[in-house]
């Protein structure tokens, strides 16, 4: 299990999204693009529902900062379109079947899937983390913060 801290360089990963296109970090590293990767547990579940559901009211704010927000469990491509549709989720969800993405951010849980959130700035270095099984939302707010400070360092 990978143990990642503010100024580690984030794994490169590789993923299907929920329209079954590829997703890489390397691809918005060469954008110079920060994003927002979120692990969650659960599509439809409460907290995720909730936590998502805040991720897309304010992803114009993100967007404006120049970040990209991407979802990340190990629900499949058919219950993320399900999930994306339902709740017209602006931003692309990755799946991770077989917790290989989770593996790799050192993501996990002791019953359920973890919930951890990962602010990478356009080189790929993590500016922030944050974790908690039951915290839906706290963290949007700060991650929000950090996207900003980023764009004002550019």
């Amino acid at each position: 299990m990978t143990k990642l801290k503010v100024g580690s360089v984030a794994p490169d990963f590789e993923a299907k999204n929920y329209l079954g296109q590829t997703v890489t970090l390397k691809e918005f590293k060469e954008k110079n693009q920060p994003i927002v990767l979120y692990f969650y547990p659960k599509d439809n579940s409460p907290v995720c529902t909730k936590e998502s559901c805040e991720f897309r009211d304010k992803y114009q704010k993100f967007i404006e900062a120049g970040a990209e927000v991407i979802g990340v469990s190990s629900d499949g491509e058919d219950s993320h379109k399900s999930f994306v549709s339902k709740y017209s989720l602006p931003f692309t969800l990755l799946t991770d079947k077989h917790s290989r993405l989770a593996k790799l951010y050192g993501v996990n849980g002791i019953l359920l899937p973890g919930r951890k959130t990962f602010i990478i700035d356009k080189h790929g270095v993590i500016a922030g983390i944050h974790e908690g099984l039951l915290s839906s939302t706290s963290h949007i707010d700060e991650s929000l913060k950090i996207i900003e400070k980023l764009k004002s360092q550019i």
